[in-house]
């Protein structure tokens, strides 16, 4: 057995892991989440429609920001999703494949990083591990999102840098992946620069001392890959998104601080309407004191306790309700590696390097509305966090005395295993059935279904009752891109019952207006020509376990349920 143990090298070690970390991350992939949601069918749609026509669903040719539905999407996973939907379509192969790839790829970029910061093999192949069975990051590296490719060029162009500090050669590839991260999602916009700006500084001896050339073709490639995204940034849609959800413009800051002021008067006695506010009023209470506890908050609740190991982030597409973005006993190495790394640490760089990246990594998120608790945009700081973890567990073993040290690794990992079992099965057992309604379960069916009879029909309407359903129809048809181009944007036109609904060819989308009838007042706008696809929200009968209750005027095509069983779409005509 020893012999056995003595000839396993590390890089056996690491290949095992990033094999646990795609069976992980691939297994069951069509299942779990346990649909497309909207903004993955979006990304599917986008992809395919560059297959069959060159351009975007918008009609754009090459854009560097896609012109989605509901917002300007960054480019890259897009793209790198062409492939994927040209060989599997728009389904969660095709959209997911990405992330899982680039999320396996994030951790060997990410083992690559921390040998190369701390000269430890043991605390590099340790990080990959962790990293392999956090939740946070396994969150994401199943469903169709863009941050793992993020982190994979992020931990790559910074393993790259400091790689290349010692002959400048690999720093023409730092800077491609530097300046990639902003073709990948929008929060490295801002943190991206952050971060070049912060390593040029701390390490400029060693970065001027280079090689000219190197120095003239990192500049060059950075300005090539960087210039086109920074433009399209800056004039081509791509700030839309956070003039959304930025806390700058945030309408109901100009409310807040009027009712702030109108408080301080009414406490003063002052009780006439319109009262006008002291200058001590208006130094207390304005839009920066209030953007500022905003900014302030989000630090609080990004760095503490109760988000990172409590709750997690509260959309239960990014977490599972069960558990933190981490697992509660790695509290403790956390803490024990923060305390250890500042104090026992004597590169002063490398201290500056962590620090930096949390405080930085949640700066973008902090300028967001709801940025205290969204872990998409708080992802920045996960490869850090990891470390300090993973620092903890390895300086911490050493304050313990020998003979106790294998008994403290047994029942750390034991407690770790036993975490690990839980969360997996909380997220493919309990996951698909809590969160069916947050993944749009059902619209594949619905729209599957409707496609099958629709050629019996001269008008199909798909209800807009709850979610937008545009995607889902051109995705899940899927609709051909060069039609949808035509009529894109859409027109609009009067349907009785319906109001002013839009619409492309004989497919149109609106909602019945029946006031409060539900299924019961269908009959009165819907002919044996017209197909209705309709919410069970709206229906407000379960017709799937009592199908005798459809009104005798409605012929009940196909009811669809979601995997708990409850109703989630129903499928009538008129008669």
């Amino acid at each position: 057995m020893e012999k056995i143990v003595k000839k396993i090298k590390p890089i056996h070690i690491l290949i095992a892991i990033l094999a646990l970390a795609f069976i992980l991350r691939f297994w069951n992939i069509t299942k779990v989440p346990v649909s497309l949601f909207g903004d993955e069918v979006d990304l599917g749609y986008q992809a395919y429609s560059f297959l069959k026509t060159g351009k975007d669903y918008s009609g754009n040719i090459l854009p560097l920001h896609f012109n989605s539905l509901a917002e300007w999407r960054t480019p890259l996973y897009l793209y790198s999703a062409v492939p994927t939907v040209a060989l599997f379509g728009i389904s969660p192969y095709g959209v997911r494949l990405p992330a899982v790839i680039f999320g396996v790829l994030g951790i060997w970029a990410f083992y690559l990083l921390v040998k190369e910061l701390f000269k430890s093999e043991k605390l590099a192949l340790l990080s990959a591990l962790v990293l392999t069975f956090s939740p946070w990051h396994f969150q994401y590296s199943r469903a169709g999102f863009e941050v793992t490719e993020l982190l994979f060029f992020l931990m790559l162009g910074l393993y790259f840098f400091f790689k290349g500090l010692k002959n400048g050669k690999w720093m023409w590839l730092a800077a491609v992946c530097f300046c990639l991260t902003p073709w990948i999602y929008s929060t490295a916009k801002l943190f991206t620069p952050f971060l070049i700006v912060f390593l040029t500084l701390v390490w400029r001896k060693e970065i001027f001392s280079l090689p000219r050339r190197q120095l003239v073709y990192t500049a060059i490639a950075g300005l090539i890959v960087g210039v086109p995204i920074a433009f399209s940034t800056m004039f081509g849609g791509g700030t839309a998104r956070f003039d959304y959800i930025g806390i700058f413009t945030d309408p109901t800051i100009e409310s807040e601080v009027g009712f702030a002021r109108q408080r301080d008067a009414l406490m003063r006695g002052e009780t006439q309407i319109g009262v006008n506010p002291t200058i001590i009023d208006r130094l207390l209470h304005n839009k920066f004191t209030i953007i500022g506890t905003v900014i302030t908050r989000n630090y609080f609740q990004a760095l503490g306790a109760d988000y990172l190991f409590n709750t997690g982030d509260p959309n239960s597409r990014h977490s599972i309700q069960e558990i933190g973005q981490f697992y509660k006993l790695e509290a403790i190495p956390l803490v024990a590696g923060l305390f250890l790394f500042f104090v026992k640490t004597k590169n002063k760089r490398l201290k500056a390097l962590i620090g930096f990246w949390i405080l930085a990594g949640v700066l973008p998120s902090a300028l967001t509305r709801d940025g205290g608790t969204h872990s998409t945009r708080l992802i920045l700081i996960l490869p850090p966090l990891v470390i300090l973890i993973s620092y903890g567990i390895v300086e911490g073993i050493k304050l313990v005395k020998k003979n106790y040290r294998k008994y403290l690794v047994l029942v750390y990992g034991a407690v770790w295993v036993v975490s690990i079992i839980f969360f997996l099965h909380g997220y493919f057992v309990h996951n698909p059935w809590d969160n069916e309604r947050m993944w749009h379960y059902g619209f594949k069916e619905a729209i599957s279904a409707m496609k099958e009879v629709e050629g019996n029909y001269s008008k199909v309407i798909i209800s807009t009752y709850s979610e937008p359903p545009w995607i889902f129809f051109a995705g899940f048809y899927p609709y051909p891109p060069a039609k949808w181009h035509e009529g894109y944007p859409f027109k609009k036109t009067e349907v009785k019952g319906f109001g002013n609904v839009s619409y492309i060819d004989k497919y149109y989308f609106g909602t019945a207006s029946v006031a409060g009838e539900g299924v019961y007042g269908f009959g009165k706008l819907l002919d044996k020509n017209t197909l209705y696809v309709a919410t069970a929200n709206e229906v407000k009968v379960d017709l799937i376990h009592e199908p005798e209750r459809t009104p005798g005027d409605l012929k009940l095509i196909k009811a669809i349920a979601y995997p708990s069983g409850a109703p989630a779409f129903y499928i009538f005509s008129g008669r």
